[in-house]
């Protein structure tokens, strides 16, 4: 708008506002034609407009004008920004879902665990172990992951007697992977199972509890935790049941002690557990980064991966509170990047009735796994009758934290000697750099996010929205004067481009779906918060 428009707006504002407050004509005031007596009411008083010092009053009124008519211009350029970001959201919300359930097919099946093909040990945690598992008819047409036998740090490293010779005739392989919870002190019966392990139950779909025993899921989960919304960056949890306890390949090496007494004279285990159906990914993160190292800009979007996640489950009201690259699980596209997913919510947040705000009562309240990243307000916290722990941010700080890793160096806060970080105590000076091939935008990301106080430290939506502007808004942000109508003109070029791109090929990658999602994420004020904050650290530079 140019100046004369604004000014005539505002000296409008101006007569608008006089009136409402004084009843009087704004010409009383000095805004018509000079007089003694314009716009008076005969016998009263003349207003500004008459007397010594009547002119610098309607200067400064036109100078009043001119600023309300610049704000009211400044609200629509707003109105304007929001009202575009929320359309491209709703159109992109839509085709950002995740992809289809394996056992969409099969709706009513997969809640017993005789239906699986179990075969060889993935992996094992501290409270579970994870089979690669199969169901024998099922589709052969499905998106899957070739069994992990023969997969570079997944599993056992060879193929399991005759497996080579059943995917030569054409055998199923093992798209599926199932969780065997150790249940040494849920007690047997399934309600109380399902009630102890909730927590697990978090990322599962609505079909996914609608077995056997979903009653008794869904009137706990009433008053128990939440169940996260579908997002592409979560672990879904396709089928969930309590069965008893088998003896799986290699279980009385790797577990015997867990196992209940009629598997091993020894073992502590009950003899009925919690059984969790997923697909089955490649390797974990940790895996992947041990045999590969990923550029500068695959790093980036790997990171941007997480943080999208992240912000998703803060959204959700839910903190993971264990995030660690053993956590978070990666699949290849066809062009061999790495999509991560974040996994395993046994630690998590997920109460309905606090939120993201623990209470510390006492050292007995349990504030998540993975002590060596616990973000300080978790670790230095202290208990108390008022005390509270704010989750908000903490698993952002995780993500800041794994990026070493990602970007190729030894996580501080695994580290040993002098180069060992503790998150109570460290001081953001003693943070190792990062490589001089990791863009400065980044640089500067981790840092924000390592910050010891929360309330300096980026939100995951923030920093997400920093991540995707440097990768694919530099033309943006190299404008000298960056207004909102040139941000929301860049993104409906964004939203054009991507839209075209993703019809024009088979299968989206990575780039394309990541794109996708900061689109059906847009939010105005935060991505006008990351641009502040990207100008703000080149301008230090």
């Amino acid at each position: 708008m140019a100046v004369r428009q604004a000014l005539g707006r505002g000296l409008q504002l101006g007569r608008e506002l006089l009136l409402r407050f004084t009843g009087k004509p704004g010409r009383a005031y000095g805004l018509g034609r000079p007089g003694p007596a314009a716009g008076c009411v005969r016998g009263e008083r003349p207003g500004w407009a008459a007397g010594p010092g009547a002119e610098p009053r309607r200067v400064v009124f036109l100078a009043l004008g001119l600023g309300l008519g610049l704000i009211e211009e400044k609200q629509a350029e707003s109105r304007r920004a929001v009202s575009a970001c929320q359309e491209i959201q709703a159109i992109f919300t839509q085709k950002s879902k995740p992809g289809p359930d394996p056992l969409e097919t099969r709706r009513w099946q997969g809640f017993r665990l005789e239906e699986y093909l179990i075969g060889q040990s993935i992996g094992k945690g501290c409270s579970a172990a994870v089979y690669e598992a199969t169901m024998p008819t099922l589709p052969q047409n499905l998106e899957v992951t070739k069994s992990t036998g023969s997969l570079p740090g997944r599993g056992r490293g060879t193929s399991a007697p005759g497996e080579e010779q059943e995917q030569a005739l054409g055998a199923p392989a093992f798209p599926l992977a199932i969780k065997m919870m150790w249940n040494i002190s849920a007690g047997s019966s399934s309600e109380a199972i399902l009630n102890t392990m909730s927590q697990e139950l978090v990322p599962a779909s609505r079909v996914a509890l609608a077995g056997e025993y979903g009653a008794v899921t869904y009137r706990k989960s009433k008053r128990g935790p939440k169940q996260v919304a579908p997002h592409p960056n979560i672990i879904r949890v396709l089928r969930a049941f309590t069965s008893s306890v088998p003896l799986l390949p290699g279980a009385l090496v790797d577990y015997p002690d867990v196992l209940p007494p009629r598997l091993h004279p020894e073992g502590l285990g009950h003899g009925r557990t919690l059984f969790l159906v997923m697909k089955n990914y490649p390797c974990t993160l940790r895996q992947y980064l041990r045999m590969n190292t990923p550029s500068p800009r695959l790093a980036t979007m790997m990171l941007l991966q997480l943080l999208e996640g992240v912000d998703h489950l803060v959204q959700q009201g839910i903190a993971h509170r264990d995030l660690k690259s053993d956590n978070i699980l990666v699949e290849l596209d066809p062009d061999g990047c790495p999509w991560l997913v974040i996994a395993d919510f046994g630690c998590c947040l997920a109460d309905e009735s606090i939120g993201l705000q623990l209470p510390f009562s006492s050292w007995y309240v349990d504030r998540g796994g993975n002590g060596c990243l616990m973000a300080p307000e978790v670790s230095t916290a202290r208990p108390g009758p008022r005390a509270v722990i704010d989750y908000s941010k903490a698993d952002a700080w995780a993500v800041g934290a794994i990026a070493y890793e990602i970007f190729g160096l030894v996580n501080p806060f695994y580290s040993q000697g002098k180069a060992h970080l503790e998150s109570r105590s460290y001081q953001e000076a003693q943070l190792p750099a990062l490589p001089e091939s990791v863009p400065p935008d980044v640089r500067q990301l981790v840092k924000a996010l390592l910050q010891r106080e929360a309330s300096k430290r980026p939100s995951a939506r923030v920093a997400a929205n920093v991540l995707h502007l440097s990768l694919w808004g530099e033309q943006i942000l190299a404008l000298k004067n960056l207004k909102l109508d040139k941000m929301v003109g860049w993104l409906l070029q964004q939203s054009a481009a991507t839209l075209l791109a993703n019809r024009l090929t088979e299968k989206c990658c990575v780039e394309t779906k990541m794109k996708m999602l900061f689109l059906a994420n847009l939010e105005c004020e935060t991505l006008c918060q990351a641009a502040l904050l990207l100008c703000s650290w080149r301008a230090a530079l």
